[in-house]
């Protein structure tokens, strides 16, 4: 015992010598900084830099002249005329219902498809390569595309409308704002609905068929076996494609800006457009930075809220 603990005094806490294993670990863990720094660095260049200039502008008021831009810090003025027009909210309200309302439809439409798929026992290679082709369509065209489609004078949509006797004459579906709202919903979900069955998909391919044959036998129905079984353990992938479609959806403006064109008046109008508006029309390009950086701090906020709330405990944790 006296041996024992002198050699234990002599020796020292194990904390004080890390085994050869640590110290291995602790030179990969250099070499991969070293190795990543050159990527790293570009990252921040073409991120971090424009983001920390947006954040300037918008600290600034910014005049141009003969001599190029003249920039004179106003502190917060540019966010307090922001926060206080109401253009902002009109949008800001806009933008978090549309995203809402989407990406529900989307998740919901996206995991029917996925789950069809996942039962198919032939042909799910074609349907895969598919469903590529709306999403790998460039938004722009596709926007275009449906602004013909909802045309009030030869658009395909009346044409149905009238023939299935839903109305009883061609409407202007892009000239009133729960008309022009849908139609937007529509576009984007006929684009964006492939992408999330193909995240759930992936999900659904991990999830053992033995255990759906064993909820049946059990007596489990459909229903019970989607909400008991499927969404579990698939939960990861649910939360990958709804946080996916909230970015995107939050950050709106190619498609409304091609097929409402923000309207009718400002009721489709998203955050983007509105600081696309203020920046490259109006040329007010600190309050336009302003509004880029408020929409920035909302998905943010959203992303760490969400993320947290959904958050997935590693096993044993």
């Amino acid at each position: 015992m006296t041996s024992t603990s002198a050699r234990a005094s002599i020796v020292g806490p194990p904390a004080l010598f890390p085994p050869r294993a640590s110290r291995r670990a602790r030179i990969s863990r250099r070499r991969g900084y070293l190795l990543t720094a050159p990527a790293l660095l570009v990252v921040a260049l073409v991120t971090l830099a424009p983001i920390a200039f947006s954040v300037y502008l918008s600290l600034c008021a910014v005049t141009a002249g003969a001599d190029g831009f003249d920039y004179s810090l106003v502190g917060l003025r540019n966010y307090a005329a922001a926060l206080g027009s109401q253009a902002l909210w009109s949008a800001l309200t806009f933008t978090a219902v549309y995203t809402v309302v989407s990406v529900t439809v989307q998740v919901v439409l996206g995991l029917g498809v996925a789950i069809i798929i996942d039962r198919m026992t032939r042909g799910t290679g074609v349907v895969l390569a598919l469903l590529l082709v709306p999403w790998a369509m460039i938004t722009v065209v596709s926007g275009q595309l449906w602004s013909y489609i909802f045309n009030g004078v030869y658009g395909l949509a009346d044409y149905l409308l009238v023939v299935l006797h839903v109305v009883p004459a061609p409407v202007t579906i892009l000239s009133n704002p729960v008309g022009a709202f849908v139609a937007l919903l529509v576009a984007d979900s006929w684009k964006t609905i492939p992408f999330v069955s193909l995240i759930l998909f992936g999900g659904l391919r991990t999830v053992d068929k033995e255990l759906y044959a064993a909820a049946r036998l059990d007596g489990a129905g459909g229903w019970t076996i989607l909400g008991r079984i499927t969404i579990p353990l698939i939960r990861q992938s649910l939360i990958t494609a709804v946080v996916f479609r909230v970015l995107q959806a939050f950050g709106i403006f190619d498609l409304p800006f091609v097929l409402t064109n923000g309207g009718p008046g400002n009721a489709t109008q998203s955050m983007a457009m509105l600081a696309y508006n203020a920046l490259f029309q109006d040329l007010n390009i600190g309050y336009g930075a302003a509004i880029s950086c408020i929409t920035a701090a909302v998905v943010i906020v959203f992303a760490v809220v969400f993320l947290r709330a959904f958050k997935v405990e590693e096993p044993g944790g």
